[in-house]
């Protein structure tokens, strides 16, 4: 998990509003159906006043676990099919579609994609903002290739792209750890970033400070992701009834773009 610094910064915002309640802070990898059966074994027993979801795939056994629990449920992220009640979101789409302006006012117009997975929602929305800046634009948005949020994805998928689109000039990669891998192959295949090729990543990571080139790429308040979905939580466990908040993001400006 700690090897992943989104979710490591996600953990931060948690444990810096735990750290002011009166509530302990359990942490359930539930990727598996071990991990899953530990939650719902948790919540049988009334182990937990609330629960916080977060990098849910689309028909995640976990959010049914959890919402048969009996208690309230905040996710981080909303679900494609739109079924959280309660959840605590940045503006991906927008995010995408500003990153995709700004490499289209910087004379690029061959213009490629690394999507996260499209199965869940941050990955459609980031893909979408790139397809709505494209359209407007009226531009091709048919370089395409599919990553997993990883970084050895983001360098398979920019090989992919490589071939099927050598002349491509652009790439908008849907996150950091992606955009990693995507500098490692384009310095493999002797392309020069920005010179050859603009980079935009999305997240803003610590990786994102220390590339070469330091990475250009989307902001999203991590740690405060964390934080308000906390906040939301502890309301709902009080008996108020907040709502879903989507929390702003920012193009940060460096090397690669």
């Amino acid at each position: 998990l700690f090897a992943n610094l989104f979710f490591a910064e996600v953990i931060a915002g948690v444990n810096a509003v735990i750290e002011e309640s009166d509530m302990d802070l359990t942490l359930v990898l539930a990727a598996s159906d071990r991990g899953r059966n530990r939650l719902a074994r948790i919540l049988q027993s009334r182990g937990a006043a609330g629960v916080m979801l977060l990098a849910l795939r689309e028909n995640d056994p976990l959010s049914k676990v959890a919402e048969e629990g009996g208690v309230p449920v905040v996710h981080g992220g909303r679900s494609l099919d739109g079924s959280p009640q309660w959840y605590v979101d940045a503006d991906n789409r927008g995010g995408a579609r500003q990153a995709t302006e700004y490499l289209i006012s910087t004379g690029r117009t061959r213009i490629a994609t690394v999507t996260g997975p499209l199965d869940m929602h941050v990955g459609v929305s980031r893909y979408l903002g790139f397809r709505e800046a494209m359209a407007l634009a009226k531009l091709s948005d048919e370089r395409v290739a599919h990553g997993d949020f990883s970084e050895a994805s983001g360098a398979a998928a920019m090989a992919q792209l490589l071939d099927e689109h050598p002349d491509l000039d652009a790439v908008l990669v849907a996150s950091d750890a992606m955009a990693a891998g995507a500098l490692t192959l384009l310095k493999e295949r002797g392309k020069v970033v920005p010179d050859d090729v603009a980079v935009v990543g999305f997240n803003d990571i610590l990786t994102a400070r220390h590339t070469q080139p330091a990475l250009t790429t989307v902001r999203q308040p991590i740690v405060a992701l964390g934080r308000e979905m906390t906040r939301m939580l502890l309301a709902l466990i009080r008996g108020e009834h907040p709502t879903p908040l989507i929390l702003p993001t920012e193009l940060v400006i460096r090397d690669s773009a």
